[in-house]
């Protein structure tokens, strides 16, 4: 398959002698087909002139730049018009016409397209507004939507002529959160759907996960993939590892509000999915106790938000038939080493099964082992159960809760409520395994 971006040896320049100031040096890189690249770095490092010259906004001054399989180091006025009609751009301002409707800004891409009658030009703009949630806005000025609707536009507008490589630069920094991953899940869908190529320039590490490969720019020089994420996964991970190192991990993220929490835990889940891309592909480098503390964290403050006495991650040895506890705490005590059959009790059903066990008085269930019980000196009443799953939906943990305070045994609200806490304990679970992995690997 050929590139439909190649940048090979690429430098540019801004200003003239004396001041003039190299901003990039010795690019090279390909982006194909069907592929989104994340180019991330420090303001400054030269992320939007290189997006702007792959886009033909700028002029190549030295190197090779292939756009869609033209050379864009020399090329005509007519040229470089050609090429940008077969991209698609997306800014951190939206760049919407105010007097014209969502639909006419729409529309106005696809003046480019002569063969187009005005009926269809509408049909498509209104068809692809549809598929980023606009459906009921299609003739609503710019001022009448919100920042996050205004930027499904810019979307919809980038899309609509289907183009080959679409280019976007910041798109969620004038968005919170909820918008933010809302707009580049659209993105990320329909280029897929179109199967287009998509470089988006970033700062921000909540959306991450999209990529197919991470490109850093560092001092205006190409940054290896790896190293890229290992300094800029985020100042949450930086701050995670001081408070490791420092032995107060698990005790900050006990005091953190509920709602702080699971802010925290968003965050902390997007940036393991980012890092167990890149441990697909790349070996590096991790601080493997780092990723079993917040593991750790996240149980005990999982555990204490459902009000449980116990809480316990356990992980399927599928090869030997048995469970075996990576995380298993109750309060004022050491951790306990607990190994079962995969054939045996509450915790080998769901792993067999699937499905999710909510028992308010665990000896009276035919399922229930009380063996953990009469070792431990321990006595089970209500048991709450969730299989975990990875990214292949395989169930490779469980994750347990024991004895609602109180003697009520776990609510069906409990219930929903650890089913949603499943995910990011997945993607951090998943994280340690695959740390440990390359771990092994690399001694």
């Amino acid at each position: 398959m050929q590139p439909c971006i190649s940048v090979q040896h690429v430098n540019h320049s801004f200003g003239t002698e004396p001041l003039r100031r190299q901003i990039l040096f010795d690019v090279s890189t390909d982006i194909y087909p069907g592929e989104i690249v994340i180019t991330m770095g420090p303001s400054g490092s030269g992320k939007t002139t290189l997006l702007t010259l792959i886009g033909a906004l700028r002029s190549v001054q030295d190197g090779s730049l292939r756009t869609l399989e033209y050379e864009l180091n020399g090329a005509s006025p007519r040229t470089l018009m050609k090429v940008r009609t077969n991209i698609g751009f997306i800014f951190q301002a939206h760049n919407l016409l105010d007097s014209l409707t969502a639909c006419q800004n729409v529309q106005m891409r696809l003046q480019l397209e002569s063969s187009l009658s005005p009926d269809e030009a509408r049909r498509r703009a209104i068809e692809i507004l549809e598929a980023v949630g606009l459906g009921d806005r299609v003739d609503h000025l710019p001022r009448q939507l919100s920042g996050g609707q205004k930027q499904r536009v810019a979307i919809a507008r980038a899309l609509v002529g289907r183009p080959k490589v679409l280019l976007a630069d910041e798109p969620t920094a004038a968005l919170d959160k909820t918008t933010g991953r809302e707009a580049v899940d659209i993105l990320h869908d329909l280029a897929k759907q179109q199967g287009c190529a998509i470089l988006l320039v970033t700062h921000d590490n909540r959306i991450l996960d999209i990529a197919d490969r991470i490109i850093t720019l560092e001092d205006g020089r190409l940054a290896s993939s790896g190293t890229g994420v290992a300094r800029y996964a985020g100042n949450l991970m930086n701050a995670l590892a001081q408070l490791y190192r420092s032995g107060d991990l698990v005790r900050h993220v006990a005091t953190l509000p509920e709602s702080q929490f699971l802010d925290t835990l968003a965050d902390v889940t997007a940036e393991f999915e980012q890092l167990l891309r890149v441990l697909d592909s790349a070996s590096q480098q991790v601080v493997e106790g780092l990723v079993s503390q917040v593991l750790e964290a996240v149980t005990l403050k999982i555990r204490d938000l459902l009000a449980a006495d116990r809480g316990t991650i356990f992980v399927i040895d599928h090869a030997r038939g048995m469970l075996w506890s990576k995380i298993a705490h109750h309060p004022g005590k050491a951790p306990l080493d607990i190994r079962i059959p995969i054939t045996r009790g509450i915790a080998g059903y769901v792993a067999r099964t699937g499905e999710e066990v909510n028992i308010p008085d665990a000896y009276a269930d035919p399922r229930f082992d009380p063996t953990t019980d009469t070792e431990t000196g321990y006595r089970t009443t209500s048991l709450l159960c969730m299989p975990i799953r990875d990214r292949q939906q395989r169930i490779f943990a469980v994750a347990q809760l024991l004895n609602k305070q109180g003697d009520t045994g776990f609510t069906a609200a409990d219930q929903r409520a650890f089913a949603e806490f499943a995910r990011p304990l997945a993607v951090i679970l998943e994280t340690c395994s695959r740390v440990a992995m390359v771990s092994r690997h690399e001694e």
